[in-house]
């Protein structure tokens, strides 16, 4: 999903902006499904996490648990949704 990989730059590129090194991704196995080639170009130290679903969470290893904006939490399950609207908003036009 390009919008996947297009999210996950934008947050890279946010920690970077504040001065943080993004070093790990913790991601819940519906987020890796549709990451696919966008988690081999991120650079990132991934882990799988059951619990997150739809969710990853990138962090700067070096600061998490010492400042708020050291991990952000993403959720594709809204990205998910609209597709599969579109998709059907296209079958529709027969």
């Amino acid at each position: 999903m390009k919008e996947v990989k297009e999210l996950l730059q934008a947050v890279i590129s946010d920690f970077k902006g504040d001065g943080l090194k993004p070093d790990l991704l913790l991601a819940g196995p519906g987020f890796i499904k549709y990451a696919g080639d966008a988690l081999a170009e991120c650079s990132l130290k991934i882990y799988r996490i059951e619990e997150l679903g739809y969710d990853a969470v990138v962090a700067d290893s070096a600061y998490l648990g010492q400042m708020k904006k050291a991990s952000k939490r993403l959720s594709i399950e809204p990205l998910i949704r609209e597709s599969e609207m579109w998709k059907e908003i296209n079958e529709l036009n027969v």
